[in-house]
């Protein structure tokens, strides 16, 4: 497995320098070392942490519900998931509700 910079992981994750600094000090994830320069490196398996991470905060969690579900059981994090797509679809039906109202609006001017 090939070891990639910082620099490199950001690119593949599309995330900054910043994020992922932020999930190491929340304990999410760490390098896996250093290069001869001193320049943290991270594997395969840290950029896929990585990716899962941004994912759950794309869907709303939180970093400390992150934390957890990283180190839950199968049947909470199925749980967890399944609650998420209940109040997704909820602010969605909310959503589609506003555009309706302001596109009557827009109709009525």
């Amino acid at each position: 497995m090939e070891k990639m910079s910082l620099r490199e992981v950001c690119d593949a994750a599309k995330v900054s320098r910043r994020v992922i600094q932020g999930y190491e000090s929340a304990g999410l994830v760490s390098a896996t070392g250093r290069d001869a320069r001193g320049y943290l490196l991270y594997g395969e398996k840290e950029l896929e942490k990585i990716k899962k991470i941004r994912l759950f905060q794309e869907m709303g969690f939180s970093i400390k519900e992150i934390s957890e579900l990283m180190e839950a059981p199968r049947e909470q994090l199925k749980q967890a998931l399944q609650k998420r797509v209940t109040d997704l679809q909820k602010e969605d039906a909310h959503i589609k509700s506003m555009i309706d109202i302001a596109q009557k609006m827009i109709e009525s001017l």
